[in-house]
């Protein structure tokens, strides 16, 4: 094997064989390919792209670059990828909801990007918790809770890491097919027996248009699927925030409203997660409709919170999370609404700008090396197509600073608008792709 000789078939347009493609990611991980080489075939896929075929070797040989895990337990081994948005914290319900119907959730979950928070952040938010977790630890929260959300060990999928690192500054991040081995890799070490893919569009996305969320999830679907784990995709709406809330303490209380029985408190963030958790269950053998209709009823009754709950103390996290959560989540010293200026409809809601007013309040990073302030966000933040009055609240503000704080107002009266008509609203879930 030669790693010249496989850059040039893929500059040529030619797609490297299997073993080619596998030898590659193993170099990455070892080193035998050096940090040219690597940005040299990342641009030449960027460029050329891979045939179907060569996505799924470059993602299995990707995954099996480190540790593949497997597992022997009495019931389902599922999981979730969602490709980002804002006020987005499905995972915090969905991991527990799914433990409550006796399914495993290993998820290997991340950090914060750009605009979009990440699960690890939210989960930091609780005092205690630690989200860097030995294997060990992990398989035996997973076996015991049902459930554990940790961030990705130096042993999974190191080829990814070298080559992420290597595409963040050759300008090669948006190359389909390397997002697709990119994602996939870290998911399928984790040894899944169904996966379900939550790709958002809109203002709020990565994939503001519907047709760029859909050949994504198709990639993502496919590859998955060839490499031998029962997929399916839900392209979601994300043209306002999923729940009424952005930043890490914020979101981690509207999920334990929910898990207390309060679905009235993110009705959109119930449902999708309800509709993914019931496809992953029905990737399983399960009916669709009746497995949404359990995954409702562990979150309603209060079993989910007992297995959130549970994973938190396992984490290093408060034994009372639970019944005393409003207690445990950090408080911003500023907290303030933002009333509307006029009379009228939400007819739109600028998420990315929503987003990046959190992460300059400290709610997010604009430098790797920044620390986060999980205390800082917002809450209560209008739906689309909700009639306002001049005065009315529109969102509230969590921040560390007043300074901070009108900074944030400025960029949410900017996002929102407010005009006479109401708005037709899109489906919450726009389309459905199947293995």
């Amino acid at each position: 094997m030669d790693a010249r000789t496989i850059i040039a078939k893929v500059r040529r347009g030619d797609t490297p064989t299997a073993d080619e493609l596998a030898w590659f990611a193993g170099g990455l991980a070892t080193r035998d390919v050096s940090d040219a080489q690597a940005g040299a075939f990342a641009m030449a896929v960027c460029l050329n792209g891979l045939s179907d075929e060569g996505r799924v070797a470059l993602t299995t040989g990707m995954r099996d670059s480190g540790e593949v895990l497997s597992w022997d337990l009495g019931g389902p081994v599922l999981d979730k990828h969602s490709t980002g948005g804002v006020g987005d914290p499905v995972s915090l319900l969905l991991a527990p909801a799914l433990a409550a119907c006796d399914v495993f959730v290993p998820m290997v979950s991340g950090r914060g990007l750009g605009h979009t928070g990440g699960t690890l952040d939210k989960l930091d938010s609780i005092p205690g918790l630690s989200t860097t977790q030995t294997t060990a630890n992990f398989r035996k929260i997973t076996r015991d809770i049902g459930c554990a959300i940790v961030g990705a060990t130096k042993s999974i999928a190191p080829a990814d890491r070298r080559l992420y690192a290597i595409r963040d500054v050759t300008a090669t991040i948006e190359s389909v097919d390397l997002i697709c081995a990119s994602i996939l890799s870290k998911k399928l070490a984790a040894g899944l027996d169904g996966l379900i893919l939550d790709v958002k569009t809109g203002s709020g996305a990565f994939m503001k248009t519907p047709e760029d969320a859909a050949t994504l999830a198709r990639a993502l679907a496919s590859t998955a699927n060839g490499a031998g784990t029962p997929t399916a995709a839900f392209i979601t709406d994300m043209s306002q925030p999923l729940a009424p809330a952005l930043g890490n303490a914020t979101e981690v209380a509207v999920c334990l409203e929910l898990l207390s029985g309060n679905r009235a408190a993110a009705p959109r963030l119930h449902d999708v997660t309800v509709a993914l958790a019931g496809r992953l269950l029905a990737l399983a053998g399960h009916s669709e409709g009746e497995a949404e209709e359990r995954v409702a009823a562990a979150i309603s009754s209060g079993h989910a919170m007992v297995c959130f709950a549970a994973m938190v103390r396992a984490m290093g996290g408060p034994p009372d999370i639970a019944e005393d959560w409003h207690t445990h989540l950090p408080k911003a010293p500023v907290v303030g609404d933002v009333p509307a200026m006029r009379d009228g409809y939400v007819t739109a809601i600028d998420g990315e700008a929503l987003g990046l007013a959190v992460v300059r309040m400290g709610g997010g990073r604009q430098v790797e090396t920044d620390r986060i302030n999980p205390a800082v966000g917002l809450s209560d933040v209008v739906d689309l197509g909700r009639k306002v009055s001049r005065g009315d609240p529109i969102a509230t503000i969590h921040a560390a600073d007043e300074a901070s704080a009108e900074q944030a107002a400025r960029a949410i009266l900017d996002a929102i608008t407010i005009a006479d008509a109401a708005p037709d609203l899109p489906d919450l879930i726009r389309e459905r792709i199947d293995p």
